[in-house]
């Protein structure tokens, strides 16, 4: 919950409108039994943020998950505008785990 309450610190201090933030929530610790809670939804109250629950890993699984000792979470990346998933996601222009140690560059890379 650190990344998503520094998520939501860094999108106050960011205006851009053309920024838009996709958080993908997934089962990984044992008390991880369903969908987020509407009180950890609200944890990133910002417009520009969609949330999804991905409980079959798809999002890790493009991102280079091959079993449960890899699956990519609590990982920020930032791709220029423009960029589109197609069958496999783009090149990231910066990418890194956990969120909450990453953020202050990732500020940087949205700079």
């Amino acid at each position: 919950m650190q990344g998503a309450s520094a998520l939501e610190k860094l999108l106050r201090e960011q205006h851009d409108p053309r920024i838009r933030v996709f958080v993908i929530w997934e089962p990984v610790l044992p008390t991880d039994f369903g969908a987020p809670s509407t009180a950890t939804l609200r944890r990133l109250s910002d417009l520009r943020v969609s949330q999804y629950w991905d409980k079959e890993h798809l999002v890790s699984r493009a991102l280079g998950e091959t079993d449960s000792s890899s699956v990519v979470w609590d990982y920020a990346s930032v791709y220029e505008p423009g960029k589109l998933w197609s069958a496999a996601p783009p090149s990231a222009a910066y990418s890194h785990a956990p969120v909450v140690r990453a953020i202050d560059w990732t500020k940087k890379a949205i700079d």
